[in-house]
């Protein structure tokens, strides 16, 4: 396990060993720490080389990750400014999408009950997790 601290915010940890990609990794985290608030807009992020080199993976991993989230409207990746994080409008969700977010909720829920967690208790994480974005 790999970690990378940025600007006072939680760090990013990465599992080398793991079934999820490690540029999925990076994505996943970082999209945790933009919707929760912990990077704010104009925040600078580690260089594409700086953060590769901190987690021990190749610059094309970071790069990529962060090309991901710039399509998503997270991120603005300038050549010899850095990485910024930008102030992306949120729009309500279309069909396709919500039925998108349907799907990979069902399946994250079957991963967790297949691992043995109870209906109660993913009821309630979902619940604290949802609470906790309502802010």
């Amino acid at each position: 396990m790999y970690s990378r601290q940025m600007n006072s915010t939680p760090p990013i940890q990465i599992d080398l060993n793991g079934s999820v990609p490690v540029n999925r990794q990076i994505v996943d985290q970082l999209r945790t720490l933009l919707v929760d608030g912990a990077l704010q807009p104009g925040n600078a992020l580690p260089s594409v080389r700086r953060l590769a080199i901190d987690l021990g993976v190749h610059f094309n991993t970071v790069a990529d990750a962060y090309r991901t989230l710039a399509n998503e409207g997270w991120l603005e990746i300038s050549h010899g400014r850095g990485v910024r994080v930008v102030d992306r409008p949120t729009e309500p969700a279309n069909a396709d999408t919500y039925h998108v977010f349907q799907q990979r909720l069902r399946q994250l829920i079957a991963e967790a009950r297949a691992q043995g967690i109870s209906v109660s208790t993913v009821a309630q994480e979902l619940l604290f997790l949802a609470e906790g974005l309502k802010s």
